[in-house]
């Protein structure tokens, strides 16, 4: 008999993030109870919680918010997680070393111990998200985290608009997909547009979940927060932090300015048998995919 893999209850933090690293920490390890307490084994925060998104402007005196890993951020919450015996799922600014930082997943296990952390692979440079200023690309590729409620692909925001980047992760064995996220509605683009971009960050998901036959989260955070370059009118982070199934049904979703903790659990076993109804990765002809490699077919 197979043996049937277990219900994962996840919780997720959707907050709001303001100057003051102290009061965010501390709004991230008051979600993190709340969904413990709840019944959560794995928590995920939002990108860059610890901090306003610094990325709307380009600013060198940004990168004294950088920090080594293990650091302050990773010793606080995993004091957290030990105490509590949950996995968590933390977003650093990591400064590697001088003049070289990534945007990082660090993923915490329930004994505290830092189980594996994966840096930011794609990143954006558009009017107000300015990330390529301060990200190195990451170096640590597509690899799920091995952890005690299961292998783990943690991806980070703008990664959740590649389907190479969730593919990768679910053929290296990642049970769910997870990302910490950041994003949110400029002032300057008309109510029509905000509500076509947040659907397309919802459908892209999920259709990771679909094509790939696992579960995803997305942990976004909400509330304005000012471009300090005055360039734009700032941004306005959507929240909309959801739990979506192995044929991408939504199993729970957070409201779009909402302080929230959600929690939902997810039947990790439910995907083997969508995957035996939907043999997506048996009937894929790698043998014809070379052109993936290229940048452009000319």
């Amino acid at each position: 008999m197979t043996t049937r893999a277990p219900r994962l209850p996840i919780g997720l933090v959707q907050q709001p993030c303001s100057g003051d690293r102290e009061t965010n920490v501390a709004t991230s390890i008051a979600g993190i109870r709340e969904a413990a307490q709840r019944g959560a084994r794995l928590v995920c925060l939002p990108e860059l919680h610890a901090g306003p998104y610094f990325c709307q402007r380009e600013d060198t005196r940004v990168f004294d918010l950088a920090e080594p890993i293990p650091g302050p951020t990773t010793e606080q919450l995993g004091a957290v997680a030990r105490e509590l015996g949950v996995v968590v799922i933390a977003s650093i600014f990591e400064r590697r070393a001088a003049g070289l930082y990534h945007n990082t997943a660090v993923v915490l296990e329930a004994d505290g111990s830092i189980a594996g952390r994966y840096r930011k692979m794609h990143i954006p440079d558009d009017p107000g998200y300015y990330e390529k200023f301060y990200f190195t690309p990451g170096d640590l590729g597509f690899e799920p985290i091995a952890t005690s409620v299961g292998k783990l692909g943690v991806l980070v925001c703008w990664d959740q608009w590649y389907p190479e980047a969730a593919r990768l992760m679910a053929l290296a064995g990642a049970e769910v997909l997870l990302y910490p996220t950041a994003i949110g509605w400029s002032a300057e683009d008309d109510p029509a547009d905000q509500q076509r971009q947040r659907e397309a960050w919802i459908t892209i998901q999920r259709a990771h979940a679909v094509a790939n036959g696992v579960p995803v989260v997305a942990c976004n955070r909400i509330g304005y927060e000012e471009d300090p370059s005055g360039a734009t009118r700032g941004l306005t982070f959507w929240g909309s932090s959801f739990v979506a199934g192995p044929q991408g049904e939504l199993l729970a979703q957070a409201s779009t300015d909402g302080h929230e903790v959600l929690v939902t659990e997810v039947d990790l076993a439910h995907g083997e048998d969508v995957r035996r109804i939907w043999p997506f990765l048996r009937d894929r002809r790698i043998d014809a995919y070379a052109d993936l490699v290229k940048r452009f077919r000319d």
